[in-house]
């Protein structure tokens, strides 16, 4: 029985791994070996990090709103405990952006949710 070796399947396979490979420094872009290795690596940190990146962004919203509710007097979990009491329907990644682009806006929240309630 003849040997086989599955050439051209394996050559596909190969290009499209060298193919992601692209951009890898030294034999990690060049030989099949590391290049596997080095892809495989590298879509497992992306897949990783996309779920990381989530995380990072809530905790870089909440830095951002508790220096901009420091300015006004409050802290950050008393903020959101009266946006909360107030029914005011801004989530972290909004208030965030008030924070930085409209101070104004952001001021005039604050200044909502301070009063006491009817």
């Amino acid at each position: 029985m003849p040997r086989v070796k599955g050439g051209p399947e394996t050559r596909r396979r190969h290009k499209k791994i060298l193919k992601l490979a692209q951009g890898h420094r030294g034999a990690r872009s060049r030989h099949f070996r590391s290049a596997n290795e080095s892809v495989t690596h590298a879509l497992a940190y992306a897949y990783r990090d996309r779920r990381r990146r989530k995380r990072d962004m809530r905790s870089l919203w909440i830095v951002r709103i508790n220096a901009a509710a420091r300015q006004h007097g409050l802290t950050y979990s008393r903020f959101m405990a009266l946006l909360r009491e107030a029914h005011v329907g801004l989530d972290r990644k909004i208030l965030a952006d008030l924070a930085v682009r409209e101070p104004e806006t952001f001021e005039r929240i604050i200044s909502e949710v301070k009063a006491p309630a009817p």
